[in-house]
């Protein structure tokens, strides 16, 4: 083992992409880098911005994804840049992409993984069982995260996963990844992470649910819309169901009184994207029609955060890094309650890099408005 770092972290808080990508490679130049994962704003000019980081990074493995919200060496961040740079030393890292979201079969998905498996097996770093597991970044208006994480967890196997879909700074207008020198729609990024150091997936939420129940009597399930609540348009129903004016319904009172589903003994959130004219609801996740949603209720976002991280601490000790997917109506409800800055020094304090997203994804289940990433710890698998 060398004294050399295995990973730098670093951002840029320019608007300017040229003076964004240099500042990333400059903070990035004491290793000898070998991949870079980023998260950005979507308003930066995303071809300048891929023209400069194509530039500044010539012949590295380059991948990332547009935002809602970026998390830094500094916490928060909004409307910047913000990268991880791996060298080879301790970490093996292999990408992949997927170009055609509604296509991808149970055939694409196995080659895919055996090409990312070989990829990783070359470098020699760690065995693949037991020190491996997989990041997904994936276009957040696709509608296809579902169907696309199912598929790619059956062909994962044991490999564990997680991962954010791609935001554009609550425009709801496109979201974007970024490989191959480019940035893209309706398509994602896989990127196994072989590494000799101890690691934990995870994701957490601060939701308990009431005892209040609707019922999806009319839906569209692949557009995520719903019609009809208890046999009745669905946003009067919603906005009845938590004592707010229709008319009043927004990003801000979707993010406080959020609607999940359960399955087995878990509560998973189905956030609200927008009211439509004919007052139908659309979501972020999968609807469909004959699904039972329970009325939630915020219960200490802070506390939740705090106790999972030392939780994570004590399981695999410090962690050097955390790559973090953090749902954009979480930092929403931080914002509106007045606790960002506890929010942000705490995922600084602990190491996090990461973004704010328009869904995370665990283990094969497409989820909102979790906190879900990778703790890297700093013991290596010897």
């Amino acid at each position: 083992m060398t004294n050399a770092p295995a990973f730098m972290t670093a951002a840029s808080f320019s608007t300017d992409p040229e003076e964004a990508a240099a500042d990333l490679g400059q903070q990035l130049s004491g290793i000898d880098l070998k991949t870079v994962i980023f998260f950005c704003s979507a308003e930066y000019d995303l071809p300048l911005l891929a023209q400069s980081l194509n530039k500044i990074f010539q012949h590295i493995d380059l991948s990332g994804c547009t935002t809602a919200g970026e998390i830094t060496p500094f916490g928060y961040g909004q409307g910047c840049i913000t990268a991880i740079g791996f060298s080879s030393t301790d970490f093996a890292i292999h990408t992949q992409s997927i170009e055609c979201l509604d296509n991808f079969s149970l055939t694409d998905a196995q080659t895919l993984v055996d090409q990312l498996i070989a990829g990783c097996r070359e470098l020699d770093v760690a065995p693949i069982k037991g020190n491996t597991f997989a990041l997904t970044l994936l276009d957040g208006l696709s509608i296809q995260e579902e169907n696309v994480l199912v598929t790619l967890n059956s062909a994962l196997g044991s490999i564990p996963n997680f991962g954010g879909s791609a935001a554009d700074d609550i425009h709801h207008y496109k979201t974007h990844v970024f490989y191959n020198g480019e940035f893209h729609t309706d398509a994602a990024v896989i990127m196994m992470v072989n590494t000799a150091y101890d690691f934990e997936v995870f994701s957490t939420h601060h939701m308990q649910h009431k005892d209040m129940k609707l019922v999806v009597t009319a839906a569209d399930a692949d557009a995520r819309c719903v019609y009809e609540l208890n046999a009745e348009p669905a946003a009067s129903v919603y906005a009845d169901a938590i004592g707010v004016p229709v008319d009043e319904l927004n990003h801000q009172v979707f993010a406080l009184n959020p609607i999940a589903v359960k399955l087995g003994d878990e509560y998973y959130v189905r956030s609200i994207q927008q009211v439509n004219d004919d007052l139908s609801l659309k979501f972020y996740c999968a609807v469909e029609s004959g699904i039972v949603l329970t009325i939630m209720k915020s219960n200490g976002l802070v506390d939740d955060l705090i106790q999972t991280l030392n939780a994570i601490q004590n399981k695999i000790g410090e962690p050097q890094l955390i790559i973090g997917c953090d749902c954009f109506l979480r930092r929403m409800e931080c914002e509106l309650k007045g606790y960002s800055d506890e929010v942000s020094g705490l995922l600084q304090k602990h190491n996090v890099i990461g973004f704010n997203t328009y869904g995370e994804q665990m283990e094969g289940l497409h989820i909102n408005q979790t906190f879900t990433a990778v703790a890297i710890g700093r013991n290596r698998n010897e």
